[in-house]
């Protein structure tokens, strides 16, 4: 029997996230995750410059924890605050409200993690909000969890899209997903939160 209800079924993206735009200068400037940028700390004449890699690549480690860059990672708890820099005085840019949600570390510095959503959107956040347990968020509405990893599988359960699930392992092809009490294999195109080429045990 097909279960057709979503697996830890959420709200759709909008809405999700909600930025926090406000008006004025800033201490630092954003930091492009495309383009390593010299950040001017204050405009005193003691002034810091420092520097933040840039937006990383395949192979890359990160130089605060020397894990792979980028990695994915999720919110631990059920908000987390995404701010312009990496320290408290920067402001808050973007606010991540769900608990588990998958988020990619494209940067460090001390105690900060750059991170992005799905859609790009993110900041620095301080990595006591961040956990290794890797999740996946559905990105093809009802998409069917099947027993094995073959599209001629019987289909055990069904996903809604926003649904943030357990993720376990990988193929090249297929990726094992848990979350309502039901499991089973979806293709990786149909989830956010594991590259392409990924492949886990």
């Amino acid at each position: 029997m097909v279960i057709t209800t979503g697996i830890v079924a959420l709200p759709a993206l909008a809405g999700q996230i909600g930025a926090a735009p406000q008006d004025g200068p800033t201490a630092m400037q954003d930091v492009s995750p495309y383009q390593a940028q010299l950040q001017l700390r204050s405009r005193s004449p003691n002034a810091r410059v420092i520097r933040v890699q840039s937006q990383a690549e395949p192979g890359m480690r990160g130089p605060v924890t020397n894990l792979p860059l980028p990695r994915y990672v999720s919110l631990k708890g059920n908000e987390g605050n995404a701010r312009r820099g990496p320290s408290l005085s920067h402001r808050i840019d973007w606010v991540f409200r769900h608990a588990g949600m998958p988020l990619r570390v494209v940067a460090e510095f001390g105690h900060w993690r750059r991170v992005e959503d799905k859609d790009g959107a993110g900041g620095w956040v301080h990595y006591a909000l961040l956990s290794g347990v890797r999740t996946a968020l559905v990105t093809q509405d009802m998409v069917q969890l099947r027993n094995r990893p073959d599209p001629d599988a019987d289909v055990v359960a069904k996903a809604e899209t926003g649904a943030i699930v357990r993720l376990g392992e990988c193929n090249p092809g297929w990726c094992r997903i848990s979350g309502g009490g039901q499991r089973g294999w979806v293709p990786k195109q149909a989830i956010w939160g594991v590259d392409p080429q990924e492949i886990r045990d």
